[in-house]
């Protein structure tokens, strides 16, 4: 028996009728294969996380009920400092993998649906962006510092590509064209093919790290392998320091930076998102146009303008 604020709780059964210990693994691993690259990996680790409270406390995944995830809950706040954001996101991926066991008829239902989750409270007057000047100082600085690092900071910053987006180009998806465009071409995140133009800026730094060749990795490290995730993090936070940034810089600081700076150029929001590949519109505005300083586009001035005044 577990109790749960004097609540006992049915100890579940270390195995399932409808599927054996040893399947089970077996079973969560055809879980993750819809999945590729980060999101397989977050979603990996946040069962193996789940797996091992479950056998320590001596529970079958799959008969444990609303309660039993609660307890779970509570572990993960107050046993390994998980913060409410955490929190939410791995009982996330419990929810998506408890909803495909309900359809695979390995659990009666969803014990994860109607989870009280702890509220998460988004700081939105931090700034998450490098604003117009700030962005113009750490091309600068990035150009005077390489080739290769100005290409990477001009990529990101100006048309939005993720990190890992950016590293997996080679020369060969540099340099088509579509629609009278030069496009990037390249597989983003949930394996979706993407085509993204190149802005003259980010065509000119293409061109001069091709340096003429038609194929093989676009972005180099010095030793001529391909610029990873960790390489393109010290890149950037090099390049900022040198800009005299004080602000916490990361690569993902920079698709942010485009994604506001868009919204500040007036770009629609329509347009914002789609250019940064959000499926829906809400990701943009809750998310990325955070920490904004929009005094200057405040709707009050159009509405002023518009209704006039007395005097």
């Amino acid at each position: 028996m577990t109790v749960l604020d004097g609540t006992v709780l049915p100890a579940a059964s270390l195995t399932n009728p409808l599927i054996g210990s040893l399947d089970r693994e077996l079973y969560i691993e055809s879980f993750l294969r819809r999945w590729n690259g980060n999101t397989r990996n977050a979603y990996r680790q946040d069962l193996m996380i789940f797996l091992l409270w479950a056998d320590r406390a001596g529970f079958d995944i799959f008969q444990l009920r609303r309660p039993h995830l609660e307890l779970y809950m509570r572990y993960l706040a107050d046993d390994r400092g998980n913060c409410a954001s955490t929190v939410r996101h791995r009982i996330g991926t419990l929810k998506l993998f408890y909803e495909i066991a309900l359809d695979d008829d390995l659990v009666t239902k969803n014990p994860a649906r109607l989870l009280m989750l702890p509220k998460h409270r988004r700081d939105n007057d931090t700034k998450v962006h490098l604003d117009r000047n700030e962005m113009q100082a750490v091309a600068r600085a990035a150009y005077d510092a390489s080739p290769v690092d100005y290409a990477l900071v001009v990529i990101m910053g100006y048309t939005g590509l993720r990190v890992s987006e950016a590293c997996s180009l080679d020369v060969q998806n540099v340099l088509g064209y579509t629609r009278g465009h030069r496009v990037m071409t390249f597989i983003g995140k949930g394996d979706k093919p993407a085509v993204v133009p190149q802005p003259a800026v980010v065509m000119r730094a293409i061109d001069v790290v091709a340096a003429g060749r038609t194929d093989g990795v676009l972005l180099r490290r010095r030793d001529g392998s391909r610029m990873t995730r960790a390489s393109a993090t010290k890149v950037v936070q090099r390049v900022a320091r040198k800009a005299g940034i004080t602000m916490k810089v990361s690569p993902h600081t920079f698709r942010h930076s485009m994604i506001v700076n868009a919204i500040d150029a007036g770009v629609p929001l329509r347009e914002v998102q789609l250019a940064a590949r959000h499926a829906d519109i809400s990701t943009t505005v809750a998310i990325y146009d955070r920490g904004r300083s929009n005094l200057d586009t405040h709707a009050s001035h159009t509405l002023a303008a518009y209704l006039g005044a007395v005097a």
